[in-house]
Formats: structure tokens, sequence, C-alpha cells
């Protein structure tokens, strides 16, 4: 089946409560163009809404993860000869970065080859990142003399600090699979043909665990990104009020009690 004929965002939900998505747009390495930011953005919101899915991952299909926006269809798709990026990029990468930060679920992506650009940024935007041997990560925007968009702006300094960040910001250099765990760009680095299967392994494990209890661990960090001690406090506070009145706290407690494995639930 041909690209044009199928889904550029392949979506799968296995029995382990785990949700595949997959961008799919091989012959263009992932790009990003007007339908494939529609097909991710119902996957996304399809996979925080239903209650069967658990944990996400995200991967690309052929050569790469991303490499970022499709710049021939951009220029296809838009009618102005000057268009407004920052439109472009409110109705497209910012949704659904937001959805990736704010889905109560944990998103573990599976990146090889480029991972460039706005690819960049989802990749970002993923609680865990496991690489393969070949993942190349590269901010780019400022080869086409722009500056980081979709999150990079956000999450680069806060994952590999502002020095770092700002070198790689400014010069678009790559950076292989190997530095990137070094400076903690990723949890992990796999072979390319383990890459999905060491990806889909850690996300089931996560949907095995306390679902409500991760939204609210991703809620607090990056809460803490912008709070005081004291209010960081009172999140944890208000966090634990809730999930104390769940069902998997209850289970944890009774294992504990019983000297069992917990059976958790996500409620």
């Amino acid at each position: 089946m041909s690209e044009t004929q199928g889904k550029t965002v392949e979506y799968e939900k296995r029995e382990d409560g785990v949700a595949v998505i997959t961008l799919n747009r091989p012959k263009r390495l992932n790009a990003f163009n007007g339908r494939m930011h529609e097909e991710l953005l119902a996957a996304l919101e399809d996979a925080g809404d239903d209650g069967s899915v658990r944990a996400v991952v995200l991967a690309g299909a052929g050569r790469g993860f991303s490499a970022g926006a499709d710049l021939s269809s951009f220029t296809e798709e838009v009618e102005e000869d000057e268009p407004d990026l920052g439109r472009y990029l409110r109705e497209t990468y910012s949704r659904e970065i937001v959805k990736l930060v704010r889905m109560e679920k944990p998103v573990v992506g599976a990146l090889h080859g480029p991972v460039y650009g706005a690819g960049f940024g989802l990749a970002l935007a993923c609680d865990v990142r496991v690489a393969a041997e070949s993942a190349k990560f590269s901010v780019a925007f400022i080869k086409i003399g722009l500056m980081p968009d979709a999150g990079v702006s956000f999450f680069l300094p806060r994952v590999v600090g502002l020095g770092r960040a700002m070198q790689m910001s400014m010069t678009g250099d790559p950076v292989e699979a190997e530095e990137a765990e070094r400076i903690g760009l990723v949890s992990r680095v796999v072979p390319e043909e383990a890459l999905l299967d060491e990806a889909i392994s850690f996300a089931a494990r996560l949907a095995s665990l306390p679902t409500k209890a991760m939204g609210r661990i991703k809620a607090s960090l990056y809460a803490s990104f912008e709070s005081d001690l004291e209010t960081a406090l009172e999140t944890e506070a208000k966090g634990q009020t809730f999930c104390g009145y769940t069902e998997d706290h209850r289970e944890g407690v009774a294992a504990f009690a019983e000297k069992r494995e917990p059976n958790f639930t996500g409620r």
C-alpha cells in the first residue's frame, strides 16, 4: 500500500494496555504534512481518552523517526506566498506537544535514524526516550533560518542544560546516539533490530503500574519547572490525596500486607 493510499499514522492497541502510534511516511522520512498532523492528533486524543490504553509508544516507520516538517508539502498546502509560521505551529505541533505532555499516561519514544527539527520536539515531549544505535538528533531549524519550535526551546535546556542546548540550537549539529545517552537525552541505546520490542516492553511494564499515579507524576514534575518549593509541596499534597482514593493504592497496600505482587488495574 502506498503512502498516498494508506494512513500516514498507524495506530495499534495491544492487549497489554500499550498503544503503538507509528509515524508512517517512510519515503519522506516521516516528515509532517497536513494529513499527518490530523492523524497524529486524532491518535493522541484517542489514546488519552481510552481507558484500556495505559501506556503509549511513539515510533517512526522506515529509516528514521522523523525529519520534522515536510517543506515541499507545506508550501503546497498553504495559500500565502509568505505564510504565518506561528499560526501554522499553533494549529499543528503545539496541539500535539500539549497532548503528549498532558496525557495522564506514560509515553515512550522509540527513536531511530534522523530525529530532526520538529521531530526532535515530539521526541523530547515523550516521557522516556529509547534510541537505536542509528539515531541522530538535530535541532536543525537554524539551517533554514528559523529558531527552534515544537517545544524544543522548552524541553531541551531542561534535559541537557542551557549551554549544550544553546550549542545544539545555534549550530544544528547532530548528536549521535551514544552521546545522546551520555548527556541524558535518551534513557538507553539498543540495537536497531531490538528498538521497537524494547520500547514496547518498557511501555508494557509502565502499563502494569498504577496509571492514575503515573498521570500525577507527569503533572507534578512538569509543574515543578514553574513553581516554588511551597507550591510544589502543595501539588504533592493534593496529588497524594487523589492517589490515596484510587483502587490501585488500596491494592498496593493490600499486596504489601499480604506479601504478594500487586495487580494494578489503572483505576
